[in-house]
């Protein structure tokens, strides 16, 4: 066959062969001001897996009410838990994209074939973008990617909305990778254990609370009947992780945060249960956010703080708030078994 002499030096087809891990979290403002907050927000309540309704209406009262109310509230929560390296989700994505890449450096022999594997990390909104970031890793040669969206229980306005973020640039594309998408690991041995580990830590320096809340993020009651399985999901996980901690029904409870609208949400709410279990009673408790991979302003304002206050206020006298798995050693070691089988 005739060698083609036309082609440009920049084309590289035979030096491809890398393979990619991406991270992928839901996203972060570039800084706690109002007008980072309201780009943030712009482009997460434009997409239409975010919030179902008419896309005309939406956009009139986002544009027409939220954008001009609600960054400047936001704005001031985020500064209250800003970093001097910046947002935290943020940097403890960076850390567990570090971490995972170095096990599996260190772990190389356990993988069927030696491979030169990139983990990269991006957010849904905000930056880095998922577009930037796929399109840097094919022009450093990886032609096999493997996308793990951090979200433990797969739910369409966060795993789904990843992968049509990861689709839509992918129809640029005039070679496509070889792609695997990693949907949920709600139910996954390594995650239940790491899970179950990070609230033994806990009982064990703390003591055992009267009860253990497990607030999950909440998701409208709509999409459940619509075949979302994000609550049967979380229930999943809250069963595997009692049984393994031995507790029995009235030594937890499973409920919901971060409601939003006047539409009915998935309940038990977090908040209304913070009001009432003092007056049950249960004044001393312990609260573990499961369905997040990192903390962010969701678990270190809205329930270490804002619901310690509803909690104490009511009546409640111990209250803790365990930390998300975060760049913990098991967290790691989970993700490197989550991906390992399709390097």
């Amino acid at each position: 066959m005739a060698k083609y002499s036309g082609l440009s030096k920049d084309v590289a087809h035979t030096k491809r062969g890398k393979t990619g891990v991406v991270l992928v979290n839901l996203g972060t403002p570039d800084a706690p001001t109002a007008s980072a907050v309201r780009r943030y927000l712009a482009e997460f309540l434009s997409d239409p897996r975010v919030v179902e309704i008419p896309k005309l209406v939406w956009m009139l009262i986002l544009h027409g009410i939220i954008l001009r109310i609600r960054p400047a509230k936001s704005a001031a929560l985020y500064e209250q838990v800003w970093t001097d390296k910046g947002s935290p989700l943020m940097e403890i994505t960076r850390q567990q994209t570090e971490k995972l890449a170095s096990y599996l450096k260190d772990n190389a022999g356990e993988l069927e074939s030696e491979q030169d594997i990139s983990v990269e990390f991006c957010m849904r909104y905000g930056n880095p973008s998922v577009s930037e970031t796929l399109k840097r890793m094919h022009s450093e040669g990886v032609d096999k990617m493997v996308v793990l969206p951090l979200y433990p229980q797969y739910a369409a306005p966060t795993t789904g909305s990843v992968f049509d973020a990861i689709a839509k640039e992918l129809t640029s594309w005039r070679y496509l990778p070889s792609l695997h998408f990693i949907n949920t690991y709600h139910q996954h041995p390594d995650f239940i254990h790491a899970l179950v580990e990070s609230i033994k830590r806990d009982f064990a320096n703390n003591g055992q609370p009267q009860k253990l809340v497990l607030s999950y993020h909440g998701m409208p009651e709509r999409n459940l009947h619509l075949g979302d399985p994000y609550y049967c999901f979380c229930m999943q996980t809250t069963k595997l992780v009692v049984e393994q901690l031995g507790l029995n029904e009235d030594q937890y409870i499973a409920t919901f945060q971060s409601r939003f609208g006047k539409a009915k949400w998935l309940t038990p709410y977090t908040d209304a249960t913070m009001e009432s279990l003092p007056g049950q009673d249960i004044k001393d408790i312990a609260v573990v956010c499961p369905a997040f991979s990192a903390d962010c302003l969701e678990t270190l304002e809205e329930i270490a703080e804002e619901n310690r206050l509803i909690f104490e206020e009511a009546g409640g006298q111990q209250y803790r708030y365990i930390p998300a798995l975060n760049d913990d050693e098991l967290h790691i070691k989970m993700m490197a078994n989550l991906v390992k089988p399709y390097l």
